[in-house]
């Protein structure tokens, strides 16, 4: 099975329904970049009337995380992965609709080539900007993600 945005928007239904039911959605995914949307509704507001950061730190998340699942996938190996440590920023009021990109996927390459290699887990960065429809900035995520070889 390819991982491709219509599949991981199931996967969403299923594995993470918190994820789905605020509207996290993959709109593109190829081998150097991710792109996520969530609009700001309802149900995913908190009592300021912009958009939860725990909802933004999913949709952020699920762009960086996208990619290394994509690139385990086509390495054909078994590998794990596991978010080991995160950092964010707010720069401004989430509203609207947001989108999520990371620009991260040639770092995974070298990351799973070394693991695969040394037989050693590698954990590398990746970083996810999330911007409203003025592309404006509104959210900076940092993921720092684990792989190792299973054993």
């Amino acid at each position: 099975m390819t991982v491709s945005p219509s599949k991981l928007n199931m996967f969403l239904m299923f594995k993470l329904p918190a994820a789905y039911f605020t509207g996290v959605r993959t709109k593109i995914l190829d081998s150097e970049h991710c792109v996520v949307t969530v609009k700001h509704r309802w149900i995913n507001q908190n009592p300021f009337k912009s958009m939860f950061w725990a909802v933004q730190g999913m949709a952020a998340e699920l762009t960086t995380g996208a990619l290394v699942m994509q690139k385990i996938k086509s390495s054909g190996q078994n590998i794990s992965m596991l978010v080991a440590s995160n950092n964010a920023s707010f720069t401004k009021k989430a509203t609207g609709l947001i989108t999520f990109v990371c620009q991260d996927g040639l770092k995974i390459d070298e990351a799973i080539k070394r693991t695969i290699e040394t037989g050693e887990g590698q954990t590398i960065w990746m970083h996810a900007i999330g911007t409203n429809t003025d592309n404006v900035k509104v959210s900076e995520f940092n993921f720092e993600w684990t792989l190792k070889i299973k054993q």
